[in-house]
């Protein structure tokens, strides 16, 4: 199994749905969109390209492009043949929602739920979608972008111990 040959499989079968590809690090990256993800990865576990694990669920914020602000990552790896492979989904701040895996993958529901936890994006379908490691009356999602990184009130630290 190449990365070729998986990329042309699913641009074969998807061929509108590929937005782009690239192989950083070797690793096959296959940016999709958004409203098909969901039969993209179905494909994957269910041909006989075999991607049988899902390995990890994430999210990614860029706030620097409004339309392709928040994203969604999707590590998936066929164990027979050792390959791997990322898949990208981006979407606006607008309308962040995208399908939910937990009937393809039993593991996607505790990912699932963290990157709701950490990011907002909602999993259409997900049959409990609320915080795992954060407080429920939190109110914001603590891994976007938009707050300080330090604590400008506090008085005990002194940036050139830092090296700043």
């Amino acid at each position: 199994m190449t990365n070729e040959f998986v990329l042309e499989a699913i641009t074969r079968e998807f061929p509108e749905s590929v937005i782009s590809s690239s192989e950083p690090y070797g690793m096959l990256t296959v940016e999709i969109k958004k409203d098909d993800i969901k039969k993209v990865i179905h494909y994957l576990k269910d041909s006989s390209l075999e991607f049988n694990f899902l390995t990890d669920i994430c999210g990614i914020h860029y706030p620097e492009f409004p339309e392709k602000e928040i994203g969604v990552v999707y590590h998936l790896h066929n164990m027979m043949a050792n390959f791997r492979i990322r898949l990208k989904i981006f979407m606006s701040r607008e309308n962040i929602e995208v399908d939910s895996l937990v009937e393809l993958y039993a593991g996607a529901n505790w990912m699932e739920r963290e990157t709701y936890d950490f990011y907002g994006i909602k999993f259409k379908g997900h049959p409990d979608l609320r915080p795992i490691l954060n407080m429920e009356d939190l109110g914001y999602h603590p891994m976007l972008k938009e707050y300080r990184l330090e604590d400008g009130t506090r008085t005990d630290k002194n940036d050139s111990m830092f090296g700043r």
